[in-house]
C-alpha cells in the first residue's frame, strides 16, 4: 500500500534547500551591504525611499547579469565541460 503525503509533508529535495539558502545569503548580502548603506547616506525621509527604490535597479540589474551568465553556461555547457 502506497502512503500519500499532503504536499506539505513531503520531503524537499538537496537541490530546494541548496537554491532557498543561496537566495536567502544573496538577499542578505543585498540588505547589507547596497541597501543599508544607501538608507544610511541620508537624512531625510524622501531622500532614504529615493535611495532606496534606486537599491532595487542595483538588485534587478545584478539579477539580470546572473541570468545572462546562468544561459551563457547553459547554453554552452558543452564546449565549457571539454576544459575540465
Amino acid at each position: 500500500m502506497i502512503a500519500v503525503l499532503p504536499l506539505a509533508l513531503q520531503k524537499i529535495e538537496n537541490e530546494y534547500l541548496l537554491f532557498g539558502a543561496a537566495g536567502l545569503v544573496s538577499l542578505a548580502a543585498f540588505v547589507g551591504l547596497i541597501l543599508v548603506p544607501a538608507l544610511g547616506s541620508y537624512g531625510r525621509a524622501w531622500e532614504k525611499l529615493v535611495a532606496g527604490f534606486l537599491s532595487l535597479f542595483v538588485l534587478a540589474a545584478l539579477v539580470l547579469v546572473g541570468l545572462v551568465i546562468g544561459v551563457v553556461i547553459f547554453l554552452n555547457w558543452d564546449a565549457i565541460s571539454k576544459w575540465f
